[in-house]
């Protein structure tokens, strides 16, 4: 796991808590093509996304990236637009149709104790118990801090799919990522985002038709300008650099975060109120997070000694005898016997314990 990095848990919290926004604007979105709003929202962030990619010289540019790329990592670019980004917000759409939004909400805050057990499976080692057990955290504090809202069998089916969206969006980067891959946050937001875009095109043209894509009125253009500015370019990029900087494991534990955010929003735009649950919730979440995350100080140990099973101490050296340094006479007094350091304790010229010496105070 990635070490900790202050800045990569202030990047990775900072897009959770701009995604939270992104309930807000589906909401505005609910007569207008599913696959044509991501079409729209996708291919918009893709362009604004062009000039911080158009820049970066490094690597011979990102022309020369991405040529570069073999087709198996296409393929996994591929699959994480259409799992991670389409496919976790048809789910997420779906459900609010059933069911509150609260109820797609819980599933997703369960997706951190997927991504902190699937991760360290794909990389042939165990999940870390640390870690794992501030995912339970934050999906505990998730789940009380929404509550569990009015809902039926195809709420709860459609909202069972956004968890794997979630954390397919996490763990297919992780490969790709500079520097793990060769593509860094910003080139990776802006392919990702065009791949999505063609996607939500193709996938609007099969179920809607021509249909797919329309001009929006004032409402629903700007639901869609904000989501494509701030819930994509922004919080995509800062994400990205988050996951390269602390490991996905860690990045998405402040996924819960979103569900915290928008309970402090809610009574802020009248939507809801802020009680004892929440804070209860909240303080679930932030303790989970603060575990998992390591940005709690930890007590720091001797260098050569570690206190897990089977770790290695601090070497023991030999004790070193202790010696007096012989007296050197005076000009005019007699010299003793006895050349060089001599031990101290009992020995040649030292009483034995419990033996009385000649002196002033003997007889």
């Amino acid at each position: 796991m990635n070490a900790v990095s202050p800045r990569g848990a202030l990047l990775a919290a900072l897009a959770c808590v701009l995604v939270s926004a992104s309930f807000t604007a589906n909401s505005l979105l609910g007569d207008y093509p599913y696959a044509g709003s991501q079409a729209l929202r996708h291919g918009l962030a893709a362009l604004l996304l062009l000039p911080l990619v158009a820049g970066d010289r490094r690597s011979g540019g990102p022309i020369a990236v991405l040529r570069g790329l073999h087709h198996r990592q296409w393929g996994r670019l591929a699959l994480l637009a259409a799992v991670g980004m389409v496919g976790f917000n048809l789910p997420v759409l779906g459900a609010e149709r059933y069911a509150e939004p609260a109820v797609p909400g819980v599933f997703v805050g369960c997706a951190p104790i997927l991504v902190v057990a699937v991760v360290p499976l794909l990389d042939g080692r165990r999940p870390t118990r640390v870690v794992l057990g501030a995912a339970v955290f934050v999906a505990a504090g998730a789940f009380t801090v929404q509550g569990w809202g009015r809902t039926d069998t195809a709420g709860i089916l459609w909202s069972a799919g956004a968890p794997a969206g979630e954390t397919g969006f996490a763990v297919l980067a992780v490969p790709v990522l500079r520097p793990v891959g060769p593509l860094g946050p910003r080139l990776l937001a802006a392919t990702v985002c065009g791949i999505a875009a063609a996607e939500s095109l193709l996938f609007g043209l099969v179920t809607d038709g021509i249909g797919v894509v329309r001009a929006p009125p004032t409402g629903e253009a700007v639901a869609l300008l904000r989501q494509a500015v701030v819930v994509t370019v922004v919080s995509f990029v800062c994400w990205y650099m988050g996951v390269q900087r602390i490991g996905a494991e860690r990045a998405t534990l402040f996924s819960g975060l979103i569900p915290v955010s928008a309970a402090l929003t809610a009574p802020l735009v009248g939507t809801g109120s802020y009680g004892v649950p929440q804070a209860f919730g909240s303080a679930l979440v932030g303790l989970g997070v603060a575990l998992g995350s390591g940005v709690l100080p930890r007590r720091r140990t001797a260098p050569g000694t570690r206190t897990a099973p089977g770790a290695t101490r601090a070497p023991r050296y030999p004790r070193r005898r202790s010696v007096v340094p012989q007296e050197v006479p005076l000009p005019g007094q007699p010299q003793r016997s006895g050349n060089g350091d001599r031990p101290a304790g009992p020995g040649p010229g030292f009483p034995a314990a419990g033996e009385r010496t000649a002196g002033p105070r003997s007889g």
